[in-house]
């Protein structure tokens, strides 16, 4: 069967038209109403200045936000990965207490409102936490290339510590939602497949690991797509512990140099650039994965 070809209609022009007109409204409103006048002369200096001290190129505020956000997107998925991977498989299986401990960490991080997880995690268990683990005196008897790799992948040094209470924060709320995803992956495969594993002789690991999970990778992708796009957006949130990400860069600046609009249209933008080229990349990575599939 042909696949349907797309066709665009009179109602696509109508619904585009609505759209442009709606922006150019709010364009209106801001210019006549608010006698607000646009100045995105402005928007690049932000991301890189000259620092006629050093005499080269710096990365400037929004710049610093913008790769704190990558970072914090690349790593938190990464760790909320391995712990919805790790939570969702103990959702399955056959320990009691294996059950009760995943069950227990789904429904507390799911019940509990984001912003309220975040200052209780901050506040309470990273406090105790960091001192434990000395991160700051270990970045001073660093090394000069241990120093510059850490940087490169976390950030400022003199930072760290916050960015990885930001980081496991986040990573620990999305984990909870990446173990459901998995846990419906690996109950949407037929009971069939166990039993003709089993059947053959393998073990239960063996069989998850083997014939279970790369089935159940197939069908996760699209929803852990958007709980992975959900995690980006959801990084805004750390910003209201003094995470120096995208959204409190853009606080700072729209504070402080009055471009309101050219500032938050700007982190918009730059949060719609993340989010559509991780959307992209799963959805090659889906399409991929369904031709090996054929």
């Amino acid at each position: 069967m042909a696949p349907h070809r797309l066709r665009f209609g009179w109602l696509d022009a109508l619904i585009l038209a609505i759209f442009f007109g709606l922006i150019g409204y709010v364009l209106y409103r801001a210019h006549s109403h608010f006698n607000y006048h646009w100045n995105w002369r402005l928007i690049p200096g932000y991301f890189l200045r000259y620092d006629a001290e050093q005499g080269h190129w710096a990365v400037n505020l929004l710049g610093q936000g913008l790769l704190a956000t990558i970072r914090l997107a690349f790593w938190g998925s990464l760790l909320a990965a391995l712990i919805g991977v790790v939570m969702g498989i103990c959702r399955v299986s056959s320990s009691l207490f294996l059950r009760l401990l995943s069950r227990t960490y789904v429904e507390l991080i799911r019940n509990i409102p984001p912003l309220v997880f975040i200052f209780i995690f901050y506040f309470f268990i990273s406090g105790q936490i960091m001192p434990v683990l000395a991160i700051e005196d270990r970045m001073a008897d660093a090394g000069p290339i241990a120093a510059s790799t850490i940087t490169w992948l976390f950030g400022s040094p003199e930072l760290l510590p916050n960015f990885l209470s930001g980081l496991i924060c986040l990573a620990l709320f999305e984990g909870a939602y990446v173990a459901e995803i998995v846990r419906a992956g690996i109950e949407a495969i037929p009971k069939g497949q166990w039993e003709a594993a089993w059947a053959l002789g393998l073990r239960s690991r063996r069989v998850m690991g083997h014939i279970i999970l790369p089935q159940a990778v197939q069908k996760v992708i699209p929803p852990l797509a958007g709980q992975f796009i959900s995690l980006i957006k959801d990084s805004s949130l750390i910003s209201l512990i003094s995470i120096q990400e995208l959204t409190f860069a853009g606080t700072e600046l729209a504070v402080s140099s009055g471009r309101v609009f050219e500032v938050w249209l700007t982190i918009a933008a730059l949060y719609f650039l993340l989010c559509f080229s991780l959307a992209q990349l799963f959805r090659w990575l889906e399409r991929r994965l369904s031709r090996h599939r054929r």
